[in-house]
């Protein structure tokens, strides 16, 4: 058996993407504190961007990656400017935020059902609801190039914001924002411009995971949608306000939801691979038994101790 596994590259790319969807999603949380049922929507829309320019103008989708993460950070912007703010202005409960989320969600999955119908009935793009691009992808060592460009992607994007929440006086503001907003407002901050941003990075992060899981899964009208139970499952056991702890999170998840249906379908048989949906949840609850605030609450300095005592 050989060391490194087909379902290995798998489980990298799969637990990256999340990774990349789970941080916006903590972003947009840790700033308006509103769990946002919509960013399934964002993935969708830059799953559909990829997909739209490369049957009209044969770019890859690593090209649309940068095109994805501006559109779907603007469409982001306008979803809290012009429904969340003026809610949230006009003393709107949390729970209502939330299905007001929700409610947009369903309105994406409505539009973009519409957008395919427009694709195959006037332009003749026949796959327009079902549709796969992993044929455009790159090959590097023998490896699909998503292998490489996935956690090398995550990995930059996580050393770029934490360059920028450490070391820019805009990083420190949003921080402290996130923090204390109310005194953070007294010191001049300005608290609006930082929800902008973040929600501007959360629909990008989403838009660009988007753009590259096509080339992974099949993309369809409902491909977001179906992920949001595993975004919050990631997020949720990052400890919700935490980038950090997102994308450890994503990884946790994503991965283990590949890795434990590969070994559990050996050991038990093929009728566990039909559960696999459920699996990010299992894998959440049996972390948040061992450390019920998400693993960024785990005080690594003693544990490393713990196991010196032990030897």
């Amino acid at each position: 058996m050989p060391v490194f596994e087909p379902f290995m590259a798998d489980a990298l790319v799969y637990g990256s993407l999340f990774a990349l969807m789970s941080m916006g999603l903590t972003l947009t949380y840790m700033t308006t504190k509103v769990p946002n049922f919509a960013h399934g929507s964002f993935v969708t829309i830059g799953a559909y961007l990829a997909f739209t320019l490369y049957h009209f103008n044969g770019l890859s989708p690593y090209v649309s990656v940068p095109f994805s993460f501006l559109l779907v950070g603007a469409t982001a912007i306008a979803m809290y400017r012009f429904v969340l703010r003026p809610l949230s202005a006009r003393g709107s409960s949390l729970v209502s935020l939330m299905v007001a989320t929700l409610a947009i969600d369903i309105a994406f999955v409505g539009i973009f059902g519409i957008y395919s119908d427009v694709l195959g009935n006037v332009y003749r793009v026949y796959d327009s609801k079902f549709f796969l691009l992993g044929n455009t992808d790159i090959t590097i060592f023998d490896l699909r190039g998503l292998t490489f460009i996935t956690p090398i992607l995550l990995g930059v994007i996580t050393l770029l914001l934490w360059l920028a929440l450490t070391h820019t006086k805009f990083g420190i503001a949003m921080r402290a924002a996130v923090e204390n907003p109310s005194l953070a407002g007294i010191l001049g901050i300005d608290i609006e411009r930082v929800y902008l941003v973040s929600w501007f990075l959360a629909g990008g992060l989403a838009g660009l995971a988007g753009s590259l899981v096509v080339l992974w899964l099949p993309g369809s009208a409902h491909i977001g949608s179906d992920f949001i139970v595993s975004i919050f499952a990631a997020s949720i056991l990052g400890g919700l306000f935490s980038v950090y702890g997102a994308v450890i999170g994503g990884l946790l998840v994503g991965g283990g939801e590949i890795l434990l249906t590969v070994y559990a379908t050996r050991l038990l048989g093929s009728w566990v691979s039909e559960w696999q949906p459920a699996m990010p949840m299992l894998i959440m609850a049996a972390s948040l038994i061992i450390v019920p605030q998400g693993v960024t609450s785990v005080r690594w300095s003693h544990v490393l101790a713990s196991l010196r005592k032990r030897k």
